[in-house]
């Protein structure tokens, strides 16, 4: 899958509220091993997780570099979560899954307590 700006855009289901519609960014740089795995786990995280109720965009900043500005991007692999609001941005190339749910706002933060 090339991250030349490929988008998934599957409809919505009627009977879902506009919260539960996930409108991502993903932003990399070139087609480099770490870009390649940030999309794959994106992938995997969205069809497990989220089931057709989002939508992916990857933009490639090597061929964009305009488009970083508008979302603030400073570092690559950047997930931008647009939809539900409050924006959300996860660094990194999504490998910890447990991270990217919590930061997605999929699963609760643990509290850390024993």
């Amino acid at each position: 899958m090339s991250p030349k700006s490929v988008r998934r855009a599957p409809k919505p289901r009627r009977t879902k509220k506009a919260a539960d519609f996930f409108e991502l960014r993903l932003y990399v740089a070139g087609q480099t091993a770490r870009s390649l795995t940030a999309i794959a786990n994106l992938q995997r995280i969205c069809d497990q997780h989220l089931e057709g109720r989002y939508r992916m965009e990857v933009i490639d900043l090597l061929d964009r570099p305009q488009l970083a500005r508008g979302d603030q991007i400073l570092a690559l692999p950047t997930l931008v979560r647009k939809l539900p609001e409050p924006i959300r941005k996860l660094v990194g190339d999504l490998s910890d899954t447990e991270r990217a749910l919590v930061g997605l706002d999929l699963r609760p933060r643990s509290s850390g307590k024993s």
